[in-house]
């Protein structure tokens, strides 16, 4: 499996899948979130959770696995750009 170079946020994406037209009050309200925490995601502030991601695929017709691989990538990418512990093995 190949690594992504810092993949992009979830909340970009999503941009993407919203109509121009469309606002962000107005996106929220068809989601059954508050504008902030649509903002939030839109703006890489927060993550997809589960319960978005379910919200997401009922609302666009994607998969929420999408939008959770999607996330843990970039969380995991991002992890992989800070110090890591030193971390002694457990099994041989």
């Amino acid at each position: 499996m190949t690594r992504m170079h810092n993949p992009a946020h979830p909340g970009e994406v999503l941009r993407e899948y919203l109509p121009e037209s469309l606002g962000v009050t107005e996106a929220a309200r068809r989601l059954g979130v508050t504008r902030q925490a649509l903002s939030a995601l839109l703006n890489g502030r927060a993550g997809i959770s589960a319960e978005m991601a379910l919200r997401l695929e009922a609302a666009l017709g994607t998969s929420a696995e999408m939008w959770i691989e999607m996330q843990a990538g970039h969380d995991l990418w991002r992890a992989r750009q800070q110090p890591q512990p030193k971390v002694l093995k457990i099994a041989a």
